[in-house]
């Protein structure tokens, strides 16, 4: 197992990590001044959490239509292009600002503009990691990024904080824009090795439903989700009731808010250096469950504090534990994703992350504030525990060693003259010889190849026993069109291959399987 700083000797990856570090904390920056502009310009409560809605709405709205775009366009031209956009939108609205025409509605509109290009890049971002380090250093590539995250996160409150004092939050805005350059000049020089397919892309919307259809049949990535789901619910009750606690329970003020952010910001970094070291010893299932544990000492810790000391204490163990269960999660779902549907994959991630914090948040106010802020805490910290259990059979470090990469073991099929390669449905049926006393073990390795063809395009699938012949057992299955079965021997991946293999060790005619291909001729009977 590679160490915590590995990635950084890939000069692609390390060249990235910088240039992120530098825009986040533009991003950090830009997040402050918005908010503190509209204390300026709306004095009502609601407008100025309005700014962080229309932040984080783009995301979680936009994320499936963004996830299918990075995977079927060249992800680094849609990264530069997604940094652009928001280069110009800060920059136009750190022109405005200076120029004293921002309004309220022109801040909300301009912030969600902003929203939009980080919906299109999280996906893309995401998808892009597994491509410049290697798969053995995915979950410290991870944790790196979380630690860049977390560095911005401590540096750009601060100086927006004093930019602000002095050049007001304009400036802001306008070397938010500037940071960007930072990232696209260093996607300029990652050469992205080219698509080698020959079929066109896919269309955005078949993108996305094939995307879902892949989460539909991917019992891997379904476990991802669902520990997530569990997880960030009851976890999201510290980080929305932190400003409350420190407020109203430890009657303390703005300095104290922050230096819990920064206690948190600590313990994720040292969570992330030790994560990798960690994982060489431990499953990502027993570290999920330990971290979630620890989580709810300290949320409970966090609930019951008399000081800020021990609440400050409590904040670093939450850090510790939040990057731990994250870092998994996300590597889990890295590893759970092929090339070809990875950034739909880690969308519905961020889906599931962002829906389960803005959910939970919402829950664990409204409980607050009938029982009270200690009580909520508790309860939360209690559901976390009963999530633990509840969600413990979807298991996430199965599928680590499993090969994605495209197998390329189908051959490329031509259609006969006169048949578009959008025609269809197409049925195909694959013929097998049993031995009726080996039947049991050969419907074992047909389920899974039953979830391999659903999950890779086609839309109806069963296997099918000859009443005649007690040893023919035919398998059939249909995708859309043609073009969508030839997508289908593209998406086959080395394990999918070696499941395929254990199916036809069952066959026993001489040679392979016959396979037939059958085209919906409706065009031409309609014709007559």
């Amino acid at each position: 197992m590679s160490g915590p700083w590995a990635p950084l000797n890939h000069s692609v990856f390390r060249m990235l990590w910088i240039a992120s570090i530098v825009s986040n904390i533009g991003s950090w920056m830009h997040e402050v001044g918005a908010g503190w502009l509209m204390t300026s310009l709306a004095s009502s409560p609601l407008m100025v959490a309005l700014v962080q809605a229309a932040t984080t709405a783009p995301v979680f709205l936009l994320a499936l239509p963004s996830g299918a775009l990075a995977d079927i366009v060249d992800r680094r031209r849609y990264l530069i292009t997604s940094q652009v956009w928001m280069m110009v939108i800060a920059g136009t609205l750190g022109a405005l600002t200076l120029w004293g025409v921002t309004t309220a509605p022109i801040l909300l509109i301009f912030t969600f503009a902003l929203g939009i290009g980080t919906a299109m890049m999280m996906p893309a971002w995401g998808a892009m990691t597994p491509e410049l380090v290697e798969r053995s250093e995915l979950h410290a590539a991870i944790g790196l990024n979380t630690i860049g995250m977390n560095v911005s996160r401590s540096v750009g409150p601060a100086l927006a904080g004093l930019i602000v004092a002095t050049a007001g939050p304009g400036m802001v805005f306008i070397l938010n824009a500037i940071s960007f350059l930072a990232v696209i000049a260093a996607l300029k020089k990652w050469q992205r090795p080219p698509n080698l397919s020959d079929l066109p892309a896919e269309r955005v919307i078949g993108a996305i439903r094939s995307g879902l259809r892949y989460a539909r049949h991917s019992p891997d990535l379904q476990a991802v989700l669902i520990r997530g789901a569990g997880f960030f619910i009851f976890a999201s009750a510290s980080w929305a009731l932190l400003p409350l606690i420190v407020r109203q329970e430890l009657n303390s003020g703005p300095g104290t808010y922050g230096l819990f952010l920064a206690s948190l910001g600590v313990g994720a970094i040292a969570g992330a250096l030790v994560l990798p070291h960690i994982h060489a010893r431990i499953s990502r299932d027993k570290i999920v469950a330990g971290a979630t544990g620890l989580y709810t000492i300290a949320m409970l810790a966090l609930a019951h504090s008399v000081n800020v000391y021990t609440a400050g204490a409590a904040m670093v163990i939450i850090g510790v534990a939040w990057i731990s269960v994250v870092s998994s999660l996300m590597t889990s779902a890295q590893t759970a994703l092929p090339s070809w549907v990875r950034a739909r994959g880690l969308a519905l991630f961020w889906v599931v992350f962002m829906g389960g914090m803005a959910m939970g948040s919402a829950l664990w106010g409204q409980v607050a504030t009938l029982v009270g802020i200690p009580d909520a805490l508790t309860a939360a910290a209690i559901g976390a525990v009963f999530s633990i259990a509840a969600t413990w059979r979807f298991q996430i470090g199965q599928h680590d060693v499993a090969d994605l990469s495209p197998s390329m073991s189908w051959p490329t099929l031509m259609l006969a003259d006169g048949i578009e390669c959008d025609r269809g449905p197409v049925m195909v049926t694959v013929e097998y010889q049993i031995d009726p006393e080996k039947v049991r073990g050969f419907i074992k390795f047909m389920n899974q190849m039953r979830r391999i063809r659903r999950r890779d395009g086609a839309f109806m699938w069963d296997l099918f026993k000859d009443i005649e012949y007690k040893d023919r057992m035919v398998e059939c299955f249909m995708v859309e069109s043609w073009l969508e079965h030839l997508r289908q021997h593209e998406r086959f991946t080395v394990a999918d291959r070696d499941v395929i293999e254990k199916v036809r060790a069952f066959h026993l005619g001489s040679g392979l399987p016959k396979v037939t291909h059958l085209v919906a001729m409706r065009k031409s009977l309609s014709m007559k």
